[in-house]
């Protein structure tokens, strides 16, 4: 694991933009499962408009995570990526696989699982990101896998259909397995009120075991943590 502890969101965001441009450059086809939230939309940002050295043409594009709305939604994950990157670069439209959360849910569940299968490489016997991108919540959960859910983590299926404990509002999310099949995982995680979740998971300490973030650990042993000083105020390094 590795941590980078940067001043602002906002040099968290250059700094993943590096590093995510640097992975591209080194191999042709890549898989990659995107992270909605807003520490990704200020990322989006600074790709497409600092970074149009990327070639994308060889880029495929993914989603963690999605809400069960229509893809014109303000929720969507997939409707806020389109406006701050996709629109923005030139990426083949059949690069671009979303997940549609306009479908009915257990169904969608199984064709996105079914889609990962097809698409992706295999190890393991599991489908096989390059990189997954993830966020986390001051809640302590990731992808679309909350506290009250954590089971879901451990889910044979690639994909699973998650509650979110307070609105009752139903999403899509890549399990476990898939997670920890990458060949590298990085966490985008800013703000002060992730601090005492974020201190819990790096500590080991408190009920960090209840919370789907701290199941992260992929099996290449490639986990990357951007973080800026709100979050990690409290971490012992």
């Amino acid at each position: 694991m590795k941590l980078n502890i940067y001043n602002t969101k906002e040099e968290v965001a250059i700094r993943f933009s590096t590093y995510f441009s640097n992975l591209i450059g080194k191999k042709k086809n890549l898989h990659i499962a995107l992270s909605g939230g807003s520490t990704p939309k200020i990322v989006f940002d600074e790709l497409a408009t600092n970074f149009l050295e990327i070639d994308w043409s060889g880029v495929h594009l993914y989603w963690g995570d999605e809400r069960c709305v229509s893809p014109s939604d303000n929720e969507s994950n997939y409707k806020m990526t389109v406006s701050h990157l996709i629109s923005k670069i030139n990426i083949p439209e059949e690069n671009i696989h979303r997940v549609l959360g306009e479908n009915e849910p257990l169904k969608e569940a199984v064709r996105y699982s079914n889609l990962l299968d097809a698409l992706l490489p295999r190890e393991n016997n599991f489908p096989k990101f390059d990189l997954v991108v993830l966020g986390m919540g001051d809640d302590g959960h990731t992808a679309s896998i909350f506290p009250h859910e954590i089971h879901l983590w451990n889910s044979e299926n690639n994909c699973e259909v998650a509650v979110h404990p307070d609105s009752g509002q139903k999403r899509i999310t890549i399990t476990g397995k898939v997670i920890n099949n990458a060949k590298e995982v990085v966490f985008l995680v800013t703000g002060e009120n992730k601090k005492d979740k974020v201190t819990e998971i790096l500590n080991k300490n408190g009920s960090y075991t209840d919370y789907p973030a701290s199941l992260v650990a992929p099996k290449s042993e490639k986990l990357i943590w951007f973080l800026d000083v709100d979050a990690a105020q409290k971490i012992d390094v």
